[in-house]
């Protein structure tokens, strides 16, 4: 029998909880852990007590043709990562992991060339998280390095999306 690695766990059990995202767009999981215990889960969706696109049946960026990666004053969601450290004490998040998974909101695959947002970037490392790993395939992942988003700082860059 082979088991599965801590990564992959980890990654799958936040496509569970990407699952719950109500986006027309992207289904987004993000599962925060520290010393091999999950801290806290999130899904992207809109704020407690809003309608979700998924209700209202349509998306204001897609609707206006709005590239990913940018301009997301106009998404009504909350993203997963923002969702998982709003839920977590950040005792708790300092020097830990994030695992981010994305699926398409069509046809649930697996959307593998994702990066976090430049809101969720500046929200991940005020946390005090320590990496992010991204699921890439179906057992295949990407290690970021968070203190690399602060070496590397692509906020001057002036280039959008990801």
């Amino acid at each position: 029998m082979e088991r599965i690695s801590k990564p992959n766990y980890y990654l799958d059990i936040a496509r569970t909880v990407a699952s719950r995202s109500t986006c027309l767009r992207k289904k987004f999981g993000a599962v925060i852990v520290k010393d091999d215990t999950i801290v806290s889960t999130g899904y992207n969706g809109a704020p407690r007590g809003r309608k979700n696109c998924d209700e209202i049946g349509s998306c204001m960026r897609d609707d206006l043709g709005i590239p990913r990666g940018e301009r997301y004053e106009l998404c009504r969601s909350v993203h997963a990562e923002q969702n998982a450290i709003i839920a977590a004490s950040r005792e708790r998040m300092i020097g830990s992991t994030l695992y981010l998974v994305c699926l398409d909101s069509k046809t649930n695959e697996l959307v593998g060339d994702v990066m976090c947002c430049m809101m969720c970037k500046r929200t991940v490392i005020n946390a005090g998280i320590e990496n992010v790993v991204i699921k890439t395939g179906e057992s295949e992942f990407k290690t970021v390095r968070v203190r690399d988003w602060i070496i590397n700082d692509d906020s001057l860059s002036g280039v959008f999306g990801y």
